[in-house]
């Protein structure tokens, strides 16, 4: 594993300011990123595992800010920097998706072009890889915006993308959570089901690993991307906010890109994504005040979860309600600030 030179800050509700930019070709790039939210803290946290964390949180925003560095776009640097995530069993997404009911995973992604609006998304893919690029084919070379299921991954064997057995996914700590989750579900009574139904109980919202990235190029564009395997113990083919484009994932030059992770349902009640955007382009709040007047607004409804949002100038907001979120940017300095805490 490369080895990279990590600042480790334990912050609530960061707001960072980056050298403005100007329309067209630019020195400054920017990148941000989270691998989900949720009851994580330091004293269930082995310093091995933090480092584990936090090298792949690193690693994955150098990947990221080398194609933008190199001229490429932010819709590039997106898809790499997720990929890097995708592949690690750190994070609820690509390998280390959590398990269905049946034992199954099931794989959500979706990704936006800010400069066109253009968008790509795929939901409940069980043999996709990498499901963030297969989200960003759907964007270039289709004219619909989000595929499911079979008709998805066929869409993806036609343009080239191979499909990998079911069992790639599996991971011991993750199966472990399923076992977990049904011994406690088998043992509740038909009132506590009822219950559960109108609020979700906290083991399904101990942790959101969806692992998202936003990111502007030199020619001031941005791009947002989202991808997750869901919740544990989820059925009847159940989709959160991830691949939805205004719920968990918007891009709009005019304002800003966000990417989220939380409770799913609450995300996709409010829009989160887009009311973000909204607030900032009709009435001019920054993209500090925006995605906290969202953030308060989840917290109100009941759920629990955080976002990254990037502004045109380089802005950066990461507001959460939970005990931590897995969040970091590359700074002024090009050094990866990676952050875990809440405080």
């Amino acid at each position: 594993m490369k080895h990279f030179k990590i600042i480790l800050i334990l912050f609530f509700g960061l707001s960072i300011h980056l050298p403005s930019f100007t329309q067209g070709h630019r020195d400054k790039i920017g990148i941000v990123i989270h691998g989900g939210a949720g009851t994580i803290l330091k004293s269930n946290m082995t310093p091995e595992l933090e480092k584990e964390y936090s090298e792949k949180l690193a690693e994955a925003l150098h990947e990221g800010y080398g194609i933008l560095k190199n001229s490429g776009t932010s819709i590039e640097a997106v898809e790499a920097t997720l990929r890097i995530m995708e592949d690690s069993p750190l994070f609820n997404a690509g390998k280390g998706a959590v398990f269905t009911h049946e034992g199954t995973n099931e794989l959500d992604a979706s990704i936006m072009d800010g400069r066109t609006l253009n968008a790509g998304a795929v939901a409940a893919v069980k043999h996709i890889k990498n499901p963030i690029t297969l989200a960003k084919i759907v964007m270039e070379k289709s004219w619909h915006v989000m595929l499911a299921g079979d008709g998805a991954e066929k869409f993806a064997q036609e343009q080239g993308i191979p499909l990998v057995p079911s069992d790639y996914f599996y991971t011991e700590r993750r199966w472990k959570q399923l076992q977990q989750l049904i011994d406690k579900d088998s043992r509740h009574d038909d009132s506590l089901k009822l219950e559960k139904k109108k609020n979700p109980p906290n083991d399904t919202i101990k942790e959101h690993g969806t692992v998202g990235c936003v990111a502007i190029d030199k020619f001031g564009n941005i791009a947002a991307g989202t991808s997750t395997g869901g919740m544990t113990n989820k059925r009847f083919g159940r989709i959160g906010d991830s691949p939805i484009i205004g719920a968990g994932n918007y891009a709009n030059n005019k304002t800003c890109g966000v990417s989220g992770t939380g409770d799913g349902e609450y995300f996709i009640r409010l829009n989160v994504a887009k009311d973000i955007s909204d607030l900032m382009e009709y009435r001019n709040m920054s993209v500090k005040e925006a995605a906290e007047t969202v953030i308060n607004k989840l917290t109100k409804l009941g759920g629990t979860g955080g976002v990254i949002a990037l502004d045109i100038n380089g802005n950066i907001a990461m507001p959460f309600n939970t005990s931590g979120m897995y969040r970091g940017y590359i700074d002024g300095n090009g050094k990866p600030i990676v952050m875990i805490y809440k405080e």
